[in-house]
């Protein structure tokens, strides 16, 4: 029997999947770690805590599988996009890495844009300038940290960091490079325009490989630490939501995902690059070679839930699920805009914040987690409806994610998009679709669309109510007039010395 390992270096923790040839997951494990924010609007994470994390997860699915490592054909990984590593001379971490939900960057976005050229920056890269992406977070550390700049010799995506370190090769895969605004998507390759416009060697970005591609091996370090054979293949693995989305199934045009993890994204899969003129959706390749997808995002999803969670000192999320099925639809006309850390899709607004409209004292915690599940549900049916109104069908419907877990919510989900939405029976998502990718890559599959249509199949289907849509399009028309009263009001807010 042979082996592969999927490992999701995600922001909360690293989930690392042992599967085997039938893609059945027999052992995994997780390592949790921090978000840190020293200034509103920034988002940083210690590198080292990923690969501590990857190192003593991968280390305890070999130990719980007890079989010959040599067995252990092949890893692939997947991580969170957009972050900013950057090495020195000999290899170490220069500063903390800056990740996708990082808003600090305003400045860089506007300077990328002028450099480029708005029209040719999306021409290019297939997305405007944004604060999330990696390029405008190289910018921002040579226009306030030159001194660290100076420093840098090579610049990885989080994922691709924990490639060096397994393997000690500098390389990336196409679907995660697309969200770095430095590669050509429609090209699937570096855009010497845009690194030179931005004055950025290109020598300190790693290869660029197609996801199912073999970068390299487990050295003899990793091997030690892991139990791992030096034999053992790591792929080019994808971007968190690329390896989502394999792990979904959704490989094929007409097919779609929706995951509701830290962050939420509507995600479809397309066979050539649609690119939406105005920016709001986001297309990348995807981790099916020579093929795309368009996205939306929405900053915070699950972190919205798990912020109101926190604060009110709650600990059980059943109890939370069962709190929302006793609040109405509407939640007793309370409505939330989940900008807690901005917005991607479809305002493009580093401004934005949370907001609680109608808070009353009549409202209990079960109408403001309702009312929590509802406003995201309309940012992701905002998303959705771009994706339709580009001509993108996204009418087979899979949801994963954490929030996937959660019946009540999947139901105010289905209302809201007024479609119906599977769930499978394996929660791994980007765990799998980077197993599937490095089961290619090695051979145990002759591809991917093919092993997803073996291995993947819905394990449940929630069932849109017509009279719930129908009260959710009046409620999503309020949600979205209150983006645009607020606008302007955000932008003073986010300037004090306006404001106060």
């Amino acid at each position: 029997m042979r082996y592969i390992i999927g490992c999701d270096i995600g922001t909360s923790g690293t989930k690392t999947v042992l599967y085997n040839e039938n893609l059945e997951p027999l052992f995994q494990a997780l390592g949790e770690y921090t978000l840190h924010q020293p200034q509103n609007g920034w988002a940083e994470q210690n590198p080292k805590d990923w690969y501590d994390a990857v190192i003593s997860t991968v280390k305890k699915v070999v130990e719980e599988a007890k079989v010959d490592s040599s067995d252990i054909k092949a890893i692939g990984l997947s991580g969170q996009m957009h972050g900013l590593v950057m090495l020195d001379e000999n290899n170490n971490v220069l500063r903390p890495a800056i990740i996708w939900c990082d808003q600090r960057t305003g400045k860089e976005c506007v300077e990328i844009t002028q450099k480029i050229g708005a029209s040719r920056l999306v021409e290019i890269t297939a997305n405007p300038a944004l604060t999330g992406f990696t390029a405008s977070k190289i910018m921002w550390v040579k226009n306030n940290e030159p001194h660290i700049y100076r420093k840098c010799k090579h610049i990885l995506l989080p994922k691709d960091y924990i490639r060096f370190m397994l393997t000690g090769e500098y390389a990336t895969d196409v679907s995660d490079a697309s969200g770095m605004q430095l590669l050509d998507v429609p090209k699937r390759c570096w855009s010497k325009e845009v690194l030179n416009k931005l004055d950025i060697d290109e020598s300190l970005l790693g290869s660029v490989y197609e996801s199912c591609e073999i970068t390299g091996y487990i050295t003899e370090k990793t091997a030690s630490l892991t139990g791992l054979s030096t034999n053992t293949a790591v792929v080019g693995g994808a971007g968190d939501n690329a390896a989502a989305a394999i792990g979904t199934g959704i490989v094929k045009e007409g097919r779609a995902f929706t995951t509701i993890g830290t962050s939420g994204v509507v995600y479809a899969h397309t066979d050539k690059p649609v690119i939406d003129p105005k920016g709001r959706v986001h297309t990348f390749c995807c981790g099916v070679k020579g093929k795309w997808h368009v996205m939306g995002v929405t900053q915070a999803a699950g972190s919205s839930l798990k912020w109101f969670k926190n604060t009110f000192g709650d600990t059980d999320y059943s109890l939370i699920n069962h709190m929302v099925k006793n609040s109405p639809i509407g939640a007793d006309r309370l409505i939330y805009l989940p900008y807690l850390m901005g917005e991607r899709t479809p305002h493009l607004d580093e401004d934005c914040r949370g907001v609680l409209f109608g808070l009353s004292a009549s409202h209990s915690r079960g109408n403001i987690y309702r009312s929590v599940m509802e406003g995201v549900a309309f940012s992701l049916t905002d998303c959705k409806d771009i994706l339709e109104e580009m001509a993108i069908e996204a009418k087979d419907m899979t949801a994963c994610g954490g929030g996937s877990e959660s019946d009540i919510w999947m139901q105010i989900l289905a209302d809201c998009y007024n479609c119906d939405i599977k769930r499978l029976s394996s929660a791994q998502g980007p765990a799998l679709g980077v197993a599937i990718l490095a089961g290619v890559g090695v051979g145990i599959f002759p591809d991917v669309v093919s092993a997803c249509d073996k291995f993947i199949k819905p394990a449940s289907i929630t069932k849109s109510q017509k009279e719930n849509a129908e009260k959710y399009k009046k409620i999503h028309n309020l949600y979205k007039k209150l983006y645009l009263d607020l606008k302007e009001d955000f932008k003073l807010l986010g300037s004090s010395k306006k404001c106060y």
